[in-house]
């Protein structure tokens, strides 16, 4: 299994569309066997997606997510874990337990004029 995390600093990034980075996690039998940091070269919203179908994700850990990105990611067969907050490491060990705290609810549809999330759980 690969896991993607967004990230920035060693923490969950809370807003999907404008990720700096995705930690990748391979996982197999339970266990972690390799991570890598790899940047999003400063793309946003519509070409995430795309960035880790290439990588061949199967899941995602973020924060605040639109519902048209979670729909894109769903029609790729990557799983979305939205409303994850923290240190990443920590939690891809807390999914590795069963204890991965997380928020299905946690999209990001509320947007101002700007374009800019006007939810604190988005845009940490």
């Amino acid at each position: 299994m690969l896991l993607a995390v967004t990230y920035d600093n060693g923490e969950v990034f809370q807003h999907f569309g404008k990720t700096p980075f995705f930690k990748l996690y391979n996982i197999v039998d339970g266990e972690i066997l390799q991570q890598e940091v790899v940047s999003t070269d400063g793309q946003g919203h519509g070409a995430l997606a795309a960035i880790l179908n290439a990588y061949g994700v199967d899941a995602l850990f973020c924060g605040g997510i639109g519902p048209g990105a979670v729909n894109t990611l769903a029609q790729i067969g990557i799983k979305c874990f939205p409303g994850v907050e923290g240190n990443a490491d920590e939690a891809v060990n807390s999914f590795l337990k069963g204890e991965l705290m997380y928020d299905p609810d946690a999209s990001c549809n509320h947007h101002h004029d700007d374009g800019n999330c006007s939810h604190e759980h988005c845009c940490h």
